[in-house]
This record gives C-alpha cells, sequence and structure tokens, in this order.
C-alpha cells in the first residue's frame, strides 16, 4: 500500500540488513528459506486473491464443463505472464516510492495519462460486477438471500471492512481468505476425483478453436487482471526497502519470491476449478449456465459437503476480492487525479464507492449473473495492453527506474507478452463481430 493508505507502516522488525549477500542461483536458494523473507512476504498474496475471485470461478467452469480438461494451458500460460507482469509492477512501486497510476501521471503526455486513466473506468466497473455479484451469490447459495440484497450488502462490509481496518490488518485477513480458498478446492478435489493422467499434458500443450476463444479470452482477462497490475504497484509499499546499501539485490529476490509464489498458489486454485469443473460437468455431459445452476448439480454428482465447500469458498472469494478490488479502484482514482491516497479523504471514499455502484445497480435490476461473470472477465482482457504498454515503457526507463530499469531479456520478454495479448484480443474482436463468439452461459442468473 502506499505509504500515505491506510497507515499501512512496515511490519515489526521489517528492516534492511547490511552487507552483501550471495547474488545468483544459490543466494536466490538461500533467501527462500530465510527467515527474513517472512517479513516481505504478503503483498503478493493480496494480489493473488484477485485472480481466484468469482470471475475466474464463472469463466473456470465454462471452460471446465464445455471443454474437459483442453483450456488448463491457458491457466499456466496466464500466470507465467502474470508472474512477469506483477515481478515488475512490484520493482516500479518498490524502486519510485509511487503506484502505476501515479507514475503514468507523472511521466506521460495528458493526452496519455487521459487514455489510459478513463480506460480503466469499464475495467473497474467490470472487476466491482464480478467481485461483488460473487459474494452476492455465495450469500444466496448459503443463505437463501436474494442478489438484491446481497449485492449492497457485500459493498457495504468491504467499505467498512477498508475504513475500519489498518492495511496490515487487511493484508492477514486477505491471506486467511486465500488459504480458506485453497483448502476448500483441495477438499472438492479429493470428493471428484478428477483423472490427473488425462489432464496432465494439457497444462502445457495449447489447444484452441472457435468455440473455445471466447472463454479462452475470458479466463485471461480473469487471470492477468489491469486492477491487480496497478495494486501490486501499491501494495508493496507496505514494505520498507532500502535501495541505498549492499542488500539491494537481496531484498529484490525476497519481492520476486513473494510474487512467485503467490502467483503459483493462484495456478494451483485456478487448476483445480477447472479440474472439478471437468470432473464434475463435463464428464457427465452438462452444460453449466449459472453458477447456482453449478453448486445445485453438485449435491446430487459429488454430495451436499461439496456444495457447502463451494458456497463457503464463493462467498469467501467474493469478500476478499472486493475488498482488493475496491482498494486498487481507490488507487486508481486518487493516482490518475493527482490526489494523496488519503482513507479520510472525500476522493479516497467517493472511489471506493462510485465506481462499485453501477455493479450493484446492474444486479439489482437482475442480470445475467454468469453471462455478466464472463463478459466482465473480457471486458479486463480487451483493457489490458492499455495497462501493460505504459508499465512496460516506465520498467524500461532510466529516468524512472535509474540502475533497476528493465533489461534487454525482460525488455523482449514484456513486449511479446503484450504482442500476444493484443493479438488474441484482436482475435477476439474479430470473432465477435463475425459473429463467431458462441452464446456461452444462456441460462438465467
Amino acid at each position: 500500500m502506499s505509504r500515505q493508505a491506510l497507515t499501512p507502516g512496515a511490519p515489526e522488525g521489517a528492516r534492511t540488513a547490511s552487507g552483501a549477500r550471495p547474488a545468483g542461483a544459490r543466494g536466490f536458494a538461500r533467501d527462500l528459506f530465510s527467515r527474513e523473507l517472512l517479513r516481505y512476504l504478503g503483498p503478493g498474496f493480496v494480489v493473488t486473491i484477485g485472480f481466484i475471485d468469482p470471475g475466474n470461478w464463472a469463466t473456470n467452469m465454462a471452460g471446465g464443463s464445455e471443454f474437459g480438461y483442453t483450456l488448463l494451458w491457458v491457466i499456466t500460460l496466464s500466470t507465467l505472464m502474470l508472474i512477469f507482469l506483477q515481478h515488475m509492477a512490484a520493482r516500479l512501486g518498490v524502486v519510485t516510492g509511487r503506484s502505476l497510476a501515479v507514475n503514468v501521471r507523472a511521466h506521460f503526455a495528458r493526452p496519455l495519462v487521459w487514455l489510459f486513466g478513463l480506460s480503466m473506468v469499464p475495467a473497474l466497473v467490470a472487476t466491482s460486477l464480478a467481485e461483488i455479484l460473487g459474494g452476492a451469490l455465495g450469500f444466496q447459495i448459503l443463505f437463501h438471500i436474494p442478489l438484491y440484497v446481497g449485492a449492497p450488502l457485500t459493498l457495504a462490509l468491504v467499505v467498512l471492512a477498508i475504513l475500519g481496518q489498518r492495511y496490515d490488518q487487511l493484508e492477514r485477513l486477505i491471506v486467511v481468505f486465500l488459504a480458506f480458498i485453497a483448502a476448500a478446492y483441495i477438499v472438492e478435489l479429493f470428493i471428484v476425483k478428477p483423472d490427473m493422467a488425462a489432464a496432465a499434458p494439457h497444462w502445457l500443450i495449447p489447444s484452441l478453436s472457435g468455440a473455445s476463444i471466447f472463454v479462452a479470452m475470458g479466463m485471461l482477462g480473469a487471470i492477468v487482471m489491469p486492477h491487480n497490475i496497478y495494486l501490486h504497484s501499491n501494495t508493496i509499499q507496505s514494505r520498507e526497502w532500502d535501495f541505498g546499501g549492499a542488500d539491494q539485490a537481496r531484498l529484490m529476490r525476497f519481492e520476486l519470491i513473494d510474487t512467485t509464489l503467490s502467483m503459483s498458489m493462484g495456478w494451483l486454485v485456478n487448476s483445480a476449478m477447472i479440474l472439478v469443473a471437468a470432473a464434475v460437468f463435463f464428464r457427465h455431459g452438462i452444460s453449466v449456465n449459472s453458477i447456482q445452476q453449478a453448486s445445485q448439480t453438485l449435491k446430487p454428482l459429488a454430495g451436499p459437503l461439496a456444495q457447502l465447500i463451494f458456497g463457503l469458498a464463493l462467498l469467501v472469494a467474493g469478500l476478499a476480492s472486493s475488498i482488493t478490488s475496491s482498494l486498487a479502484t481507490a488507487n486508481v482514482v486518487t493516482g490518475y487525479l493527482g490526489r494523496p491516497e488519503d482513507p479520510h479523504s472525500r476522493v479516497y471514499r467517493l472511489g471506493l464507492i462510485a465506481l462499485a455502484l453501477p455493479a450493484v445497480v446492474l444486479i439489482v435490476i437482475g442480470l445475467n449473473a454468469y453471462r455478466a461473470l464472463i463478459l466482465s472477465q473480457v471486458v479486463l482482457s480487451v483493457q489490458l495492453p492499455l495497462t501493460i504498454i505504459p508499465l512496460l515503457i516506465l520498467a524500461r526507463r532510466r529516468t524512472v527506474m535509474g540502475d533497476m530499469k528493465m533489461g534487454r531479456l525482460g525488455t523482449v520478454t514484456g513486449w511479446s507478452v503484450a504482442a500476444l495479448v493484443i493479438g488474441l484480443n484482436a482475435f477476439l474482436l474479430y470473432q465477435t463481430f463475425a459473429g463467431g463468439v458462441p452464446a456461452t452461459g444462456s441460462g438465467g442468473a
């Protein structure tokens, strides 16, 4: 978090040690088992909750129920891209002491600032829609609370949590939520018993068709999310980083370990979602067109325990990801407007609520929940280039990053990722306007 936001402060004892440390693979391995590493773990796990959110539930259920294990490679590819991009975002935040939004405002021409900032508005609304709808669906599945009540309730709980807690308390709460979701899906895997031998090749071997491109793009947008890139550049500042000494390389390895471990955990959970959907729905030839249907179908096919765990994990995912998306929204709004990220300020509180209200209204008027979740992820995927491009430009500039600027290999990798995302988006738009996108999730909410 920005040092101004939620009075984060660094964890007790999070100070830079003096003296040089081993570099290279040996130093990385030693740091992986260092007790000091524990002081720097956390920001990446906060970001991770955003890509196992309810939007992922919808896209992964669509992918698993309609195409079996064949889209697991999208999870692998997306996670590798995510580790690189999140590492770049975290480095930017650490080196400059400012979030991506603040850096864009400071270093780009005004028309580009408007372009990048305004393009985030629909992306943030789409993010809020997915997160709040997930919480509302969790309340509905567990307690039979209607969506038009569950959505405002979810937003109210999120705003109270953010304004009533310090950042370090929110971070611990989100890590607990993340651990619960992971444990829930481990239990689900034991219940449904997917065919791991059949699934294994699909983690590495790409397979894509005109019928699956829409869902695959939704999965990409659900994992590599624009608001999470902004968020990581901000949350990483909750630790204290001293770049004046000889230990800076070791500190950056701590950040990379945090990012890699947390994103790998997200890869496992997203993979588990597809495995469960393929084992339960695809195996029985059931087309899932709503999250409620998925919950109800789990009971006769996998038992009441699977249904209960599904509902609890969905509610937790909705609440936790709503907190992180709201934090990201507040940072983007205050950063692009050039205002301090102060939870007590009117702009900050307006940022928390203003872009979430359209999502609540859409839910209250009764939109198709399942279809909306998938479409929201596609909106994020289409916006991604306008987040990735300024990040790569800033990470490469010596005037911004100094000696920590991105090297030649990183530059080639970054622009390859950007080219891949833009190419997939162009293909998606062609498929959409050519009428080739299947009507995924055509059922009711």
